[in-house]
């Protein structure tokens, strides 16, 4: 008897195996279905918004949307504060999600020239990754000018610190007060930096443009100690090498002072 139905039960295990494999694949089907709908909230227009309002907290509420919808340029509740006030470039009707393109980069009322100090200058300079730290330089920051230039009486290339502790006024067209937020990420990069110098240093920098190429050094905001005796280096000063040991020694002497502040200050800590 056993015999005579081991067909109907291998049939039975082969039609138990298909329905667990199809169940598998109509699972794995809805997970790959529902993957990305996972709902996040976002700032939308609570009422119809015409062009060049200035948009106010009334104006706005905040709905949850699939976050596959969702991307950078799309303004989350988090950032809602930095988008009133700003006045909308185009209409957005009730229910409109608010998009960061939406919006003025700058405020109207910023300019340049409010932000120099009286009997201070604004100059310019040209700038690349390599000249600005990489990048990392930020308006506000506190700047070395470190020029290159060819020594007329020796022939031979020479770097000097031209200036120290110089503020950055902005980068680009990026200030200390501009809300970067309202800029897309592919306009926050910049090829110029903006110094603020008195008259005497903007002509130092104007010239020494012509002359040669000039790096920023950043530095800390609260080291504002000048280096009187900067000296130079030259390729002569390179190659022997006697500049290069005396500075390091003095390095090493100034890291090893920092380290042992921090970790003094860390000792005499609350206990």
């Amino acid at each position: 008897m056993l015999k005579g139905k081991t067909p109907l039960v291998i049939a039975l295990a082969l039609g138990l195996l298909a329905g667990i494999i199809a169940w598998s694949a109509i699972k794995k089907k809805e997970a790959d279905v529902r993957r990305g709908w996972n709902l996040v909230p976002v700032v939308v227009a609570s009422q119809d918004i015409p062009e060049g309002t200035i948009i106010t907290f009334e104006m706005i509420n905040q709905r949850s949307v699939p976050e596959q919808f969702v991307t950078s340029s799309v303004v989350k509740p988090d950032s809602a504060t930095y988008v009133v006030g700003q006045k909308v470039l185009v209409a957005l009707q009730a229910g409109d999600p608010l998009l960061w393109s939406q919006f003025e980069t700058t405020k109207a009322a910023e300019r340049l020239s409010a932000k120099v100090q009286k009997k201070v200058r604004a100059v310019t300079i040209e700038s690349r990754s390599t000249t600005s730290v990489g990048g990392w330089v930020r308006p506000n920051d506190h700047v070395d000018v470190i020029g290159t230039f060819l020594d007329p009486q020796t022939n031979e290339n020479v770097a000097v610190t031209l200036l120290q502790n110089v503020i950055v006024l902005a980068t680009g067209k990026i200030t200390g007060t501009t809300n970067v937020n309202l800029i897309p990420e592919n306009q926050r990069d910049y090829s110029n930096i903006t110094l603020m110098v008195i008259p005497e240093e903007a002509e130092i920098l104007t010239l020494a443009t012509e002359l040669g190429n000039l790096t920023l050094s950043l530095r800390n905001e609260e080291d504002v100690d000048m280096i009187e005796e900067r000296g130079r280096a030259t390729i002569s000063t390179l190659l022997s090498g006697e500049r290069t040991r005396v500075l390091e020694q003095k390095r090493r002497e100034i890291i090893q002072i920092i380290k042992g502040s921090a970790e003094k200050s860390a000792a005499s800590g609350p206990q």
